[in-house]
């Protein structure tokens, strides 16, 4: 099962470095890796909007400006086994549309992560703004 969970934390927090964030049998911290952080900005990006993890690694996404934004991932396009993962915590990728706005959004300074298991390419859009908003987690050993 994933490690998984929405993150509430202002722009100094973050800035500090990330606090760790246990779950599904993790007590290890998950760290302050920058590395692995994708900014989501006014200008309806993700930057950077293709980002190359390890397996076991978390990333991290952020609303930097004043416009909220979802992470959601495209379901049907997963990697075999990959698990599915939405900021709103949902199940499904027709439960997160569903939901948003009311559940799911990402607002001004707050952040959503999730950490990869499993190898392979992990497409991913904002739902309001997913005529341009879209990215890739590419998972490798």
């Amino acid at each position: 099962m994933d490690r998984r969970t929405v993150l509430r934390m202002s722009g100094v927090a973050l800035a500090g470095g990330l606090a760790g964030c246990g779950g599904s049998g993790s007590d290890t911290p998950t760290g302050g890796d920058t590395d692995n952080l994708v900014e989501m900005t006014d200008d309806l990006n993700f930057e950077p909007a293709d980002i190359t993890v390890s397996v076991g690694d978390t990333v991290t996404w952020t609303t930097t400006g004043s416009v909220p934004h979802s992470v959601t991932a495209y379901e049907e396009q997963l990697p075999d086994g990959g698990t599915y993962f939405a900021s709103g915590e949902f199940d499904s990728e027709s439960a997160a549309r569903e939901a948003y706005p009311s559940e799911g959004a990402v607002a001004s300074e707050d952040s959503y992560e999730h950490t990869f298991e499993t190898t392979g390419e992990f497409p991913y859009f904002c739902i309001p703004h997913e005529s341009g908003m879209k990215g890739t987690v590419v998972v490798e050993d």
